[in-house]
C-alpha cells in the first residue's frame, strides 16, 4: 500500500498540529479540525507526530496511532496533544516551551506482518529507511518509525534488537518463532525551525 500524501498535505498536518499543541495549552480545549481541511486528509489513516527540541534535536515527546482507526486530520491533532502532554517520558510541555520546539508528523501504512519460513530471515525483509516495525509478544508491543534507525545509523539487525527493546523483550527476541513482527512505511514532514519552513524528510536506505 502506497501513500499518496504530497508536501502539501505535510505542510498542512504540521502547521495544524503546532496550531494545535499551542491552542491546547493556551485554552486547555483540542480545537475542531479546520473547516478547509482536504478530502484525504478526512479519510483513516495511522499517524505519529513527534517533537523536538531546537536546535539540538534532542526527542521532547512522540505519540500517535499505528492504526487507521480515525480521520488523519483528528488523529494528526490528537496526536500532537499528546506527543505534547501525555508522554510518559517526558514532562508535559508549557507553552513557551514551543518557541524551541520542532514538529514532525509521520504519516503511517498499517502495519503488514512480515511472513518468513525462518525468524534469521527477517533482516532480509527489512528495508532501512524505508520501514518501520513492530514488535509484539504476549503484552508486550513495540515501535520505532522509519527514520528512528537512520538517526542511529542501524542497521536491519541492530533495527529489529532495538524494536524488540521498545516492547520490553530481550534484544533477541525476534529470533523467537512467538514474536510477531510487522513492517510499515511512512512519508515524514517536519519543521525545518520552530514555526517554519516544513520539508519532507528524505531518508537514506541501507
Amino acid at each position: 500500500m502506497g501513500l499518496t500524501y504530497d508536501l502539501d498535505d505535510g505542510r498542512f498536518l504540521v502547521r495544524l498540529a503546532r496550531q494545535t499543541i499551542e491552542t491546547y495549552l493556551e485554552t486547555g480545549r483540542k480545537p475542531a479540525p479546520p473547516e478547509d481541511t482536504p478530502a484525504k486528509l478526512r479519510e483513516e489513516a495511522g499517524v505519529f507526530v513527534t517533537l523536538k527540541t531546537f536546535p539540538s534535536h534532542e526527542l521532547r515527546g512522540c505519540i500517535g496511532y499505528p492504526e487507521p482507526i480515525m480521520p488523519l486530520v483528528e488523529a494528526a491533532m490528537d496526536a500532537a496533544i499528546s506527543a505534547a502532554t501525555r508522554d510518559p517520558r517526558f514532562p508535559n510541555v508549557v507553552r513557551d516551551e514551543m518557541e524551541n520546539i520542532t514538529v514532525e508528523v509521520s504519516i503511517l501504512t498499517p502495519p503488514e506482518p512480515i511472513r518468513v519460513a525462518d525468524p534469521r530471515e527477517y533482516p532480509r525483509e527489512v528495508e532501512v529507511g524505508r520501514h518501520g516495525l513492530t514488535v509484539e509478544r504476549g503484552f508486550n508491543r513495540g515501535l520505532l518509525l522509519p527514520q528512528v534507525p537512520v538517526e542511529y545509523g542501524w542497521d536491519a539487525e541492530e533495527f529489529l534488537s532495538h524494536a524488540c527493546m521498545k516492547a520490553g523483550l530481550l534484544a533477541d527476541c525476534w529470533l523467537d518463532e512467538g514474536t510477531r513482527i510487522c513492517r510499515f512505511e511512512g512519508r515524514v514532514f517536519q519543521e525545518r525551525e520552530p514555526g517554519g519552513e516544513v520539508v519532507e524528510v528524505k531518508m537514506k536506505t541501507c
